[in-house]
C-alpha cells in the first residue's frame, strides 16, 4: 500500500488529497481567494482523520511546484517541506500545468493547453498531447487571437484554466478551439502524477527545492 498526501496551492484553489495506491480516499478544497495559510493545515488534518490513518503512515508527500501565485506556491512548498523533514519521507514535485493537463480527457489529435492567469492578458501555459505528454515547455505568453497559431497545425486545441477564461470571447467562433472555463488545479490530479513519480523514485532534495515561478517576482505583479 502506498499512501501519498498531495497539496495544491498554486492558484486561488487550496486543495489537499490523500491517495492510496493511486486512488483518492479523502480530499478537501476551497476556492475563495488566497486563504491557503488558514486552510492548508486544517485540510491536512481532516483528510488524514477521515481516511483513518496517521501522518506517520505516509509514504511520500507531493506538492504542486508551479507556475502560479508566488505566495500560494511558497505556502504549499513550506508545508510540504516541514512534513517531509518531520516524517522523514520523500518529496515529489509536480508541475502545476501537468497536474491540470492530466485532468482533461482530450480527443485524438487534440492538444491540451492548461493556462494559469498571470495578470493582465498574460498566462502561464504549456502544451500536452492527448496522452498528456509534454510537447512544449511552460512559458509566460501574451494572449491574443494569434497566440495559438504555432500549436495549431492539423490539431484542435483544448484551453483550460483561469487563464483560458480570457480566451472565451476571442475564440468563440473558432471550431478548432475548445475552451474549458473555470477549471482549476486540484490535489486529486497532482496525486495522479505523484504516484507515477513514486513508482520510479523521482524524488526531490527537500533542502534545495524551490518553487517554479517561471517569472521572477516584482512588485505589482503576481502576489
Amino acid at each position: 500500500m502506498t499512501l501519498i498526501l498531495s497539496l495544491e496551492t498554486a492558484t486561488t484553489n487550496c486543495s489537499v488529497a490523500l491517495s492510496k495506491d493511486g486512488k483518492i480516499v479523502s480530499t478537501r478544497s476551497i476556492n475563495s481567494g488566497f486563504s491557503h495559510s488558514e486552510k492548508i493545515n486544517i485540510f491536512i488534518e481532516q483528510v488524514i482523520q477521515e481516511a483513518g490513518v496517521f501522518l506517520k503512515d505516509l509514504d511520500a508527500l507531493a506538492v504542486s511546484i508551479g507556475p502560479g501565485s508566488y505566495t500560494g506556491l511558497r505556502i504549499g512548498l513550506s508545508s510540504a517541506k516541514g512534513l517531509c523533514f518531520g516524517l522523514d519521507i520523500p518529496l515529489i514535485a509536480v508541475s502545476t500545468l501537468e497536474g491540470m493537463a492530466v485532468g482533461i480527457k482530450a480527443l485524438p489529435k487534440e492538444l491540451i493547453i492548461p493556462m494559469i492567469d498571470a495578470r493582465r492578458m498574460e498566462a502561464y501555459c504549456a502544451v500536452y498531447d492527448e496522452h498528456h505528454k509534454l510537447i512544449s515547455q511552460p512559458e509566460a505568453i501574451v494572449i491574443d487571437e494569434n497566440f495559438y497559431e504555432r500549436f495549431k497545425n492539423d490539431s484542435h486545441l483544448v484551453l483550460a484554466g483561469d487563464g483560458a477564461d480570457k480566451c472565451i470571447s476571442l475564440f468563440e467562433d473558432d471550431y478548432a478551439i475548445r475552451v474549458i472555463p473555470h477549471y482549476f488545479p486540484t490535489a486529486e490530479n497532482i496525486s495522479i502524477v505523484a504516484h507515477q513519480k513514486f513508482a520510479v523514485k523521482d524524488f526531490e532534495n527537500v533542502s534545495l527545492i524551490e518553487p517554479f515561478y517561471l517569472k521572477e517576482y516584482s512588485s505589482g505583479k503576481k502576489p
